[in-house]
């Protein structure tokens, strides 16, 4: 048995000791938004106190060494609330299911929920951060949501990614779609005969007892394309808006930060002929998806 409740709580440790919260924002080392406080760039094994009973040893010094790229706690205790891994598996072998497997059975022990995101590109420049952010604001934007009077006419209440502005080319669409930067940087690239296509395409699947997974591609050259894929676990923790569109607009963010360095080197495509077998192989699982495949329309034709 894993400890849960109250014996799970006395195993994690505050970021910081709750003195020294307004030196450690001052130096940068935490930060504030939306109510909690987020401590960038920890090892599981900074906010765990010890090895919690089911869990063996093997586990437990494996699972410790984690890079978190957040751990978000309370305000005013410091104590971990939740934790954001981003992690790829470029460069990892077949023992980086194992090694999750290890980290999500120590979070559970010891009552860390855990929100892991899978990209190979975002895991730079910034965007953990900017990520962090969104799921921050999405989480109180939903929580306040839920004490709302739901509307007599039964609509479905408005979520986080369907709020309506002002995008930072001047148009009118959804604020907080992640990918809206990314589609606009296509179609000026296509204006300037950059790429093959203006449109970003996307897909979401989520895998029964899996990770939601998002795909985006873009046509940069005749059957070479920019491919994205992003898959996003909850362990315990939500992020605040529909996982299946996050995955889906994070893919899309991707590209965007690919468009970015367009020209500065050659790229790295991937052929039509590889995503369309990427493709046939999802479709030939559908019967592993937690929901219908809704994508049989698609081809990279």
């Amino acid at each position: 048995m894993v400890a849960t409740g109250i014996d799970a709580d006395l195993l994690l440790r505050p970021i910081f000791p709750p003195g020294e919260a307004p030196t450690r924002i001052a130096r940068g080392e935490l930060f504030e938004r939306a109510g909690v406080v987020a401590r960038p760039e920890c090892k599981l094994g900074q906010v765990t106190r010890r090895r919690p009973q089911g869990v063996t040893a093997h586990q437990w010094s494996s699972a410790i060494r984690t890079q978190l790229a957040f751990v978000v706690g309370d305000r005013h205790s410091l104590v971990p609330t939740f934790a954001v891994e981003l992690t790829d598996t470029i460069g990892r072998g077949p023992e980086v299911n194992r090694d999750d497997r290890m980290t999500n059975a120590v979070c559970a022990a010891v009552g860390l929920p855990l929100l892991r995101v899978e990209s190979a590109t975002l895991r730079g420049g910034g965007n953990g951060r900017r990520l962090l952010d969104y799921v921050l604001d999405a989480r109180v934007f939903r929580a306040v949501a839920e004490l709302d009077e739901p509307d007599p006419t039964g609509a479905a209440p408005l979520t986080y990614r369907d709020i309506v502005g002002r995008l930072p080319d001047g148009r009118s669409g959804y604020v907080n779609d992640l990918g809206a930067v990314a589609r606009a940087a296509a179609v000026d690239a296509y204006a300037g005969r950059q790429v093959a296509d203006p449109i970003i395409r996307s897909l979401y699947v989520s895998w029964a007892n899996g990770p939601t997974e998002g795909w985006a591609w873009l046509e940069v050259s005749p059957g070479g394309f920019f491919f994205e894929r992003v898959r996003i676990w909850e362990h315990g923790v939500t992020c605040g808006v529909d996982p299946g569109r996050f995955a889906e607009d994070l893919a899309v963010a991707a590209i965007g930060e690919r468009l970015k360095h367009l020209g500065d080197q050659a790229p790295v495509l991937a052929a039509r002929e590889r995503l369309s077998r990427d493709l046939a192989e999802l479709r030939g699982r559908q019967g592993e998806l937690a929901d219908d495949f809704a994508f049989a329309h698609v081809t990279f034709d």
